[in-house]
């Protein structure tokens, strides 16, 4: 397995402390990788995906759905669940007349008792599942896609992933519980690629002024923005974001300390602009188990979602629900350039050097972990939780700014 560009937060399925290569094909040339709580995924300088660990995160169906069918998503999603014998995303939800998705066996009860459902400290970081070798994959699977879908950045979350393809078109499959693959509903698991409609049809063709404001659905947020494509990805331990290229942030999934940055803790089921950073013009975004961070083209930082333990950089630890600049004094006269999020912590660089974002749910480390350590173009600052010292300042105290 050769490697030629850049691996994220790659860990083998097993616990060890020495980095192996893993048993990829010996032809197979490896482009990037990103790694989740408990699998991993890769692509190929060809664009073909590789994915394997615990095999609710392993696609199992062949995908219906081609490149510009977005449209069609729930015709295709019906033949792929006949073909897989699974549940269509769509058909599990309905429609109210407020246009809020619910499926037809979930109660307003068990919708609340989601919303509010909190995890201890001690399994924020243990996401429980079925132990045993029957969880685990066989050699890396080959995630298959139609022809001529090629596939240019991947994101591994808590058990969902995201791809992007090279016309910008996002595609996920994995867990959907809290909305995090953007198909609309709470489906629970995607066994095969289905492409999200991050940018819909009708909002292409608009100019400038029509894109920084949108179109509101009933209940206010903006779900459409003009752009041809989505440009990054990145995905959290339970939700979503990505960038387009007329620089709107999106995200989607759970929402419970904000993460999703539409101002309230509620569950983002679709792609949802964050309205609050309309106007600034992101360029790279990350995300951590709850908490996200972006830059802006102008080397600013944006975080927001859960801060239990500093990791949005804001100097304290409260949730921040909209996108707060991290103005810091250390980042004066400094323009970031790319950013990364551990489990619990955030990392950025300055200049014009590529950090390519992690989305570990876990407790991995990023690779580069020194809070200010010189690069032949920029600087590496780091801040957020630091039990292991994984922020590389010789302590274990953990650091908001």
């Amino acid at each position: 397995m050769r490697i030629l560009e850049d691996i994220d937060n790659v860990a083998s399925c097993t616990s060890q402390e020495t980095p192996e290569a893993f048993p990829l094909p010996s032809d197979v040339a490896i482009a990037r990788a990103d790694a989740g709580w408990a699998h991993c995924v890769a692509i190929t300088d060809e664009g073909v995906v590789y994915t394997w660990g615990w095999k609710e995160c392993v696609p199992t169906g062949r995908v219906i759905a081609d490149q510009a069918s977005v449209g069609t998503l729930e015709k295709d999603e019906r033949q792929s669940a006949i073909a897989n014998n699974q549940v269509s995303p769509r058909s599990q939800v309905s429609r109210t007349s407020s246009g809020a998705a619910s499926g037809p066996s979930e109660s307003r009860g068990t919708e609340e008792s989601t919303k509010r459902r909190r995890l201890s400290p001690a399994k924020q970081g243990n996401d429980s599942s079925t132990s045993g070798d029957e969880n685990l994959s066989a050699p890396p699977c080959v995630v298959t896609f139609n022809t001529g879908v090629k596939i240019t950045a991947v994101a591994a979350g808590g058990r969902h992933t995201l791809a992007l393809s090279d016309f910008g078109q996002v595609w996920g499959w994995g867990y959907g519980g809290e909305g995090q693959l953007g198909l609309g509903s709470r489906i629970r698991t995607v066994s095969s690629p289905h492409p999200i409609p991050c940018i819909e049809s009708t909002s292409y063709g608009k100019d400038r002024l029509s894109a920084m404001k949108g179109n509101k659905n009933a209940e206010g947020q903006i779900n459409k923005v003009t752009g041809n494509r989505v440009t990054a990805i990145a995905c959290g331990g339970r939700h979503s974001v990505v960038v387009t290229d007329s620089g709107a942030l999106l995200a989607f999934g759970w929402g419970l300390y904000g993460q999703c940055g539409q101002g309230n803790t509620d569950d983002v089921l679709s792609p949802t602009c964050v309205s609050a950073i309309l106007g600034v013009k992101m360029q790279d975004v990350a995300a951590g188990l709850w908490h996200t961070v972006s830059i802006s083209a102008d080397g600013d930082v944006y975080s927001f979602g859960g801060n239990q333990f500093g990791q949005l950089g804001i100097g304290s630890d409260q949730a921040e629900t909209i996108p707060k600049l991290v103005d810091a004094p250390s980042l004066e006269n400094k323009n970031a350039r790319s950013v990364s999020c551990g489990a619990r912590h955030s990392a950025i660089i300055t200049g014009t050097i590529l950090l390519r974002h992690g989305s570990d749910s876990c407790c991995i480390s990023l690779i580069l972990t020194l809070t200010k350590f010189p690069t032949d173009e920029g600087e590496v600052f780091c801040w957020g939780w630091n039990k292991y010292g994984q922020l590389g300042l010789g302590d274990s105290m953990d650091r908001n700014v």
